[in-house]
């Protein structure tokens, strides 16, 4: 056992989940850098003559293979403990931007391997480690916890956007992986053994098991209920707006006559998504987590039709908004799973509905990026739209299930 998990003193156990939000959140600022390809693409497609929209292709290996590893992370944090699944992760994303730094012209699609699979992977099971440690130090506030944790992982854009833009500018791109892959590794080797989960005398230990009271479901049931269907289909749809965008949102910046304000839009984005991963959450806590869900998802829809016509300081305003929502969302998602099939295996049946996230990052950004003009963005509002419908039926199942139980 830990020695954070065999503290005994309630109050250095309530230091010792303080601890885990602070360390948490520092590693997450690292692992936030999957969503800053959007900065890579350009200097990418330039040093190695590549294709654009096959440089792009990059960050959809990544988020896709970053749940992967959340499945795994959520599985082997109860086995091996949190610290080291934290320390296993971080360790293979400096493994994956250590080999991208010497890949050869001749075989530049390895970048799918080593930044996107090798790279996502890591980030994924660390990700989950962190937030199923901070869940379960403050299980009646995972909301609280939840957005301190996940908003750093969003901040980490307003740190890594301009950081990588004078990098490559100062060192070209081969070093600048080089001193990524050296900062991330001094940061696991830092950070990871603060990152643990509470042990029996902790205060949090009363209310895990008031929770765990609760029917706890293992992934194989998760999947046979209707529940795990609404609010895995609603994640996939009302992310799709921002993965059409992200590798984006430079070029579309110049399309929409606000060329200049290109790499700070992509740090105001990580902002945005920074408080909607704090905000949602702890709305969520208020208003109830499906409320929370179908507000975000809503305003998603409305946003992408607005993409339709919206230039200038209005596209700024729309793209910033649908960066809030899509930053709310894995978060609030998390604690919606662990409200529904309990907290014991939270890690493995968030990872599951993350499939949802997989799917729309893998599969979404090549098909409708076949789709011409703004029909595009129409096609977009209105799978959001679902969305929506989606958790007005989780809603209706909620109260019809509460009945039968009265």
């Amino acid at each position: 056992m830990s020695t954070i998990a065999q503290n005994k003193s309630p109050a250095s156990s309530a230091s010792s989940g303080l601890t885990v939000l602070i360390t948490g959140s520092i590693m997450m600022l690292f692992l936030g850098i999957l969503y800053v390809w959007s900065v890579f693409v350009r200097p990418v497609s330039e040093f190695y003559d590549w294709d654009i929209a096959r440089v792009k292709l990059t960050s959809s290996f990544m988020l896709c293979f970053f749940v992967v590893g959340i499945l795994a992370g959520g599985k082997l944090h109860l086995k091996l403990g949190a610290d080291k699944v934290v320390l296993g992760g971080g360790l293979l994303l400096a493994l994956g931007m250590f080999a991208t730094a010497f890949l050869p012209q001749n075989v530049k699609w390895l970048m799918y391997i080593t930044y996107g699979i090798i790279g996502g992977f890591g980030v994924g099971s660390a990700y989950n480690a962190i937030i199923c440690a901070a869940q379960k130090w403050f299980p009646q506030r995972r909301g609280f916890a939840t957005g301190v944790v996940v908003s750093a992982f969003g901040f980490s854009t307003v740190i890594f956007a301009p950081l990588i833009a004078a990098l490559v500018k100062q060192f070209e791109l081969r070093s600048t992986f080089l001193i990524l892959a050296a900062a991330f590794f001094v940061a696991t080797l830092v950070l990871f053994r603060f990152i643990r989960l509470p042990g029996e005398n902790a205060p949090s230990a009363a209310p895990s098991a008031a929770l765990l009271a609760k029917r706890q479901y293992v992934v194989t049931e998760t999947i046979r209920t209707k529940e795990f269907y609404f609010i895995t289909f609603s994640l996939m749809v009302a992310t799709a707006t921002f993965f059409i965008l992200n590798p984006s949102f430079i070029s579309y910046a110049a399309a929409r006559g606000v060329e200049s304000f290109g790499t700070i839009l992509v740090m105001l984005t990580g902002v945005a998504s920074a408080c909607g991963r704090l905000i949602v959450p702890l709305l969520s806590d208020k208003i109830g987590r499906e409320k929370a869900a179908l507000t975000v998802i809503l305003i998603t829809s409305i946003c992408a039709s607005l993409l339709c016509f919206a230039h200038g300081f209005l596209f700024i305003i729309v793209v910033l908004l649908i960066a809030f929502c899509f930053g709310g969302l894995p978060g609030l998602y998390s604690v919606l799973a662990s409200d529904y099939f309990g907290i014991k295996n939270a890690g493995a049946n968030y990872g599951a509905v993350m499939m949802g996230f997989a799917l729309s990052a893998l599969t979404f950004p090549m098909f409708i990026g076949l789709i011409e003009g703004m029909m595009k963005f129409i096609v977009l509002s209105a799978m959001a739209a679902v969305g929506v419908l989606l958790m007005i039926l989780l809603l209706a199942a909620k109260k019809k299930k509460e009945l039968a139980n009265a």
